[in-house]
């Protein structure tokens, strides 16, 4: 007959006699992929991002549905949408409560990698595609939050948009090619639908296929930093691993079954969460001619924009000395007259453009360079830490402060972003900016220090 010869029966069978590369799939990634069997609860936090995502990509379809992409009629598309379509308020508040707990899941899933060193290697590849994934989740969010054509909206992109404009020679140009007109309207709120409800999708898809192909070549990390694979059976398998089918499809279903509880009675109870998730101004229409009196990007943007706005002319001097002293240290740590000449160079041109007044860059475009690096130094985590060890568990105690110091810092960032500026607030964004970026600038050399545990051969496992 031609048929391929099923290796199950039923309608599995049958599929898998004529579409044999599905079942391979499902064998390769799910069925026969052995994943580490000491999975804890911030293991539940990749499926849930999986699931998330389903939740954004359903219900934005809907959205779109009724949605009219002209500055004219976008904002009472979106009230005919909450007022007049059946269901539709809850299909617009579970797309934006989604969008808030994809944030969420994937600052934990980043966290859970920073614990454990799942960056480390082999998973480098796998960690840079999520760092793509990441940047590709911010501007898709981005995209999407001018849609509502609300006054926070509006001028929220006012203000991101207007950023580019501070990078020399092609920042007006730039701004103007991403806005579609001088100001923003018509066409920048067209490209915005198209990019958010097509091309940031499709390229976020592809993102997650090559981040899990990439994880399922290596393998998982685990929260003992142990290396499965180097224990195998006579059989071939690892000693340690367990099959993810069905061992943890259920283990995930019961994270994922938590999550929409929590979701859901967000959705249902909360769905603007006091303001954070969406901020009161964005009720009100667009008025180009009206200013907010506090404009503020939506919660998960607030650490990066606090950096921007702490980047102050008084500040400048702070951080040509933190560069300086960096440069001095790294120069003596490297070996080879090559590599210390660079340093040196590199330095003296970072320190330059910091303080020297003829060649200073203004405090605007430095807020632009900070807040940029504070996220793609991400990509460098992999090469920046050197401890001999991959998990938190066998680093000395003081290596767990240190990561807690910087995550209570990148909180206390992402407040003072929701809040108006003063003084007060200014100067403990800035320590706290100095405290994110010390945290990986610093790595080479903290993560190296203090005294190491022993690594077990085999992983622990403990029943939960």
């Amino acid at each position: 007959m031609g048929l391929h010869t099923p290796r199950y029966k039923g309608l599995l069978g049958w599929v898998d006699a004529r579409m044999p590369s599905i079942m391979d799939i499902f064998e390769a990634h799910i069925a026969n992929y052995y994943a580490p069997k000491n999975f804890n609860f911030w293991y539940f936090f990749g499926s849930i991002a999986a699931v998330v995502l389903v939740i954004q990509l359903v219900s934005g379809a809907f959205l779109a549905m009724h949605y009219k992409p002209d500055s004219r009629l976008a904002f009472w598309s979106v009230e005919l949408i909450m007022r007049e379509v059946q269901g539709g308020w809850l299909i617009r508040y579970m797309h934006s409560v989604g969008a808030s707990f994809f944030f969420i899941v994937i600052y934990f899933h980043i966290f859970r990698a920073m614990l454990y060193g799942s960056y480390r290697t082999p998973r480098e590849i796998v960690w840079i595609a999520g760092c793509v994934l990441f940047l590709a989740l911010m501007a898709e969010s981005f995209f999407g939050y001018l849609l509502p054509w609300g006054q926070m909206s509006f001028w929220g992109a006012q203000v991101i948009i207007n950023l580019f404009s501070s990078i020399p020679v092609i920042g007006p140009d730039l701004s103007t090619w991403i806005r579609g007109d001088f100001v923003i309207g018509d066409a920048t709120l067209n490209r915005f639908f198209a990019l958010h409800t097509m091309v940031m999708p499709t390229v976020m898809i592809g993102l997650i296929v090559a981040h899990v192909m990439a994880l399922h070549d290596v393998g998982s990390n685990n929260p003992d930093g142990i290396e499965i694979k180097e224990h195998r059976g006579d059989d071939g398998k690892p000693l340690d691993g367990i099959p993810f089918h069905p061992y943890y499809t259920v283990h995930d279903i019961y994270g994922i079954a938590f999550f929409f509880i929590i979701y859901f009675a967000v959705v249902f109870f909360a769905p603007e969460m006091g303001g954070v998730f969406l901020e009161g101004n964005n009720f009100i229409p667009a008025d180009p001619m009206q200013t907010p009196l506090h404009i503020a990007p939506l919660w998960y943007f607030t650490p990066f924009y606090t950096i921007l706005r702490a980047t102050t002319a008084d500040f400048l001097p702070w951080l040509g000395g933190a560069v300086l002293a960096l440069g001095a240290l790294t120069y003596f740590t490297v070996r080879g007259w090559r590599v210390r000449l660079f340093v040196a160079a590199m330095t003296a041109l970072a320190f330059s453009f910091a303080t020297v007044h003829k060649v200073q860059l203004d405090a605007k475009l430095w807020g632009v360079i900070l807040m940029a690096v504070s996220v793609t130094i991400l990509f460098a985590l992999p090469w920046l830490d050197h401890s001999p060890v991959k998990s938190m568990r066998y680093r000395p105690t003081w290596h767990r402060v240190l990561l807690f110091v910087f995550i209570a810092a990148f909180f206390v960032l992402g407040y003072f972003g929701m809040e108006e500026p003063n003084p007060m607030r200014n100067i403990i964004s800035q320590f706290c900016m100095a405290i994110y970026f010390g945290f990986f600038a610093l790595m080479p050399w903290w993560s190296r220090m203090g005294t190491f545990k022993p690594v077990p051969d085999r992983v622990r496992f403990t029943a939960h």
